[in-house]
């Protein structure tokens, strides 16, 4: 790795950035190390950067990569972290990316499941417990706790980190209430997310079959470790094949969960304290219209 950008990753690890928002800076600020050598012939300088380059750069990613609005933005701002760094430690006098505007974009909402999917994915993980109870007795455990995970991502909105670091300490649950305690949330935030029916309901399913293991979420066959996330991915892809839903992943789980609180008239403060946001700007996406909802504005004038 370039000489600047390994200096620039030990100042990130002092931050206590998450190691993904880490690689991402760094992903960002190789692809712009590519494009500079190759437009200017030379090594990669903090001090060698223009603002000159930070506008070619950016009408590259938009002309000449065709990138969306998302993705100039992104790589912008790993070059502004860059860049203020490197004013912070004295060695450049000047920010080339101080007057660098960013690329204007109309607020999408990230993708959640519609109530017609949620139903096909419930369906389908109700006839995949019924199947493994009635064919596949040995494996019923791994599938209840599949069963159970799933129903809990899409009733608590938890990111997949903050799901599989759980551990039974952190779990409060009776009859008529109950709630999870994230330890490990984004920027080390704490937070108490309070659980419905159903997903005390899953939880109570999962804890009567499951394995004795201080992790929340772990593997049923051989030594009980906590789960990883690629492993929760593949069971949600499963599901969702099995659903015809085009995508599931974590994420989607914990978009869906926001957009059925914002749907039943949560405001957006409860939204964000549940779903572990520091500001509401992030929460707001859930308020946008999604690419549905525009297809049907669209088909409307058809019928009239």
């Amino acid at each position: 790795m370039n000489k600047l950008l390994t200096n620039f990753q030990h100042h990130l690890d002092e931050q206590d950035l998450s190691p993904l928002t880490i690689k991402g800076y760094l992903s960002d600020l190789g692809h712009f190390e590519g494009w500079f050598e190759r437009v200017n012939a030379e090594t990669l300088k903090v001090q060698r950067i223009t603002p000159t380059d930070i506008k070619n750069y950016k009408q590259f990613l938009l002309v000449g990569e065709r990138r969306k609005a998302g993705t100039v933005n992104r790589r912008l701002a790993a070059l502004a972290a860059l860049c203020k760094w490197a004013r912070q430690t004295e060695q450049i006098t000047s920010d080339p990316t101080e007057n660098i505007k960013g690329v204007a974009s109309v607020a999408r909402s990230p993708k959640w499941l519609d109530k017609h999917e949620q139903h096909a994915l419930k369906r389908a993980i109700e006839n995949d417990l019924e199947l493994a109870k009635k064919n596949y007795p040995k494996r019923w455990i791994t599938r209840r706790r599949d069963a159970s995970l799933t129903l809990f991502l899409l009733h608590t909105g938890l990111r997949l980190s903050e799901a599989i670091g759980l551990c039974m300490t952190d779990l409060e649950l009776s009859e008529r209430k109950g709630s999870v305690s994230v330890q490990n949330g984004k920027g080390n935030k704490q937070r108490n997310v309070p659980l419905n029916a159903d997903a005390r309901k899953a939880l109570q399913d999962w804890i009567a079959v499951r394995p004795g293991c201080d992790h929340l979420w772990m593997t049923v066959e051989g030594e009980h470790e906590s789960l990883s996330g690629r492993t929760v991915q593949r069971i949600l892809q499963r599901y969702a094949k099995a659903a015809n839903i085009k995508e599931l992943t974590p994420h989607i789980c914990r978009h869906t969960f926001a957009k059925n609180l914002v749907d039943s008239g949560v405001g957006l403060e409860k939204v964000a304290a549940l779903l572990g946001h520091s500001s509401l700007n992030t929460t707001r996406i859930y308020i946008a219209p999604s690419e549905r909802d525009l297809e049907l504005a669209v088909e409307h004038l058809s019928e009239g």
